[in-house]
């Protein structure tokens, strides 16, 4: 058996991106920006949602009034991507708020 060394991944980062703080305050504007791009699409997907079902009322030849729906699949597929879209962004906002406020670690006093 040939015992080769093991690559770590310790020399594919600089030292400094590796000593990167995650917790920095600007991360709170970030997920400000998100949450509002968030409400935007959400918007945009109910808007969406509502031009994509249609109600049509036909009046037959005996005066009966028939109601029927006609779906339109694209508008109702852009709903449902954006409503993804925006369930995407509020995770991430989350996670960039979680990661702008936390707590330090303290250094213990000897």
């Amino acid at each position: 058996m040939i015992d080769l060394p093991q690559p770590t991944g310790a020399e594919l980062w600089p030292e400094e991106q590796a000593k990167a703080r995650l917790n920095q305050p600007w991360r709170a504007l970030v997920a400000l920006g998100e949450v509002v791009v968030a409400a935007l699409a959400l918007w945009v997907a109910f808007a969406l949602w509502h031009a994509g079902v249609v109600t049509v009322v036909t009046t037959a030849g005996d005066g009966a009034q028939l109601t029927s729906q006609r779906y339109f699949g694209g508008h109702l597929a852009g709903a449902l991507g954006l409503g993804t879209v925006t369930a995407v962004l509020v995770v991430d906002a989350v996670r960039q708020l979680l990661l702008a406020v936390r707590a330090r670690h303290r250094t213990r006093k000897r």
